[in-house]
């Protein structure tokens, strides 16, 4: 979503490579992560060309304690987890609603995302994970005329 929106806003002709599908949801009654790897499976076997990440957002605390032996809370909804991802203007994702239209979820709105603006989202990534996404993802490489606030 936000390589899309800063291509735009770039004025590039062509969009990025996509780097791979983030696939979010939350259900709180799930059977762990066997769960996402099944969905993932699904989705490779509809869409092989495309690398596929698929996480039920109810059970990123255990993911948290079980790879880094950090206890955070858990989450209660979708939104609630989108609003802990590290950088502001990445706390972006898009649905498809009961009515078959394309809703959003923006849990801190989509001002750093249309204003070209890099921020530190504290509520879960550290200042060095952030600064390491920020160079792994190149993000200043990549688009040029964004802000990226250091931290």
């Amino acid at each position: 979503m936000r390589s899309l929106v800063w291509d735009a806003l770039h004025g590039y002709e062509r969009p990025s490579a996509i780097e791979d599908v983030d696939v979010v949801y939350f259900d709180d009654a799930a059977d762990g992560p066997g769960q996402d790897a099944d969905l993932e499976r699904r989705l490779r076997e509809a869409m092989p060309a495309l690398r596929w990440e698929v996480t039920n957002q109810a059970t990123v605390h255990d993911w948290f304690a079980n790879n880094f032996g950090q206890v955070v809370p858990p989450v209660r909804s979708l939104e609630e987890g989108v609003g802990t991802w590290p950088e502001f203007a990445t706390c972006v994702g898009v649905n498809l609603n009961d009515e078959e239209s394309i809703g959003v979820v923006a849990p801190h709105g989509l001002d750093d995302l249309f204003e070209l603006l890099v921020r530190h989202n504290p509520l879960r990534a550290s200042a060095a994970t952030y600064r390491q996404r920020v160079q792994s993802k190149r993000f200043g490489e990549r688009w040029p005329l964004l802000s990226i606030e250091e931290c």
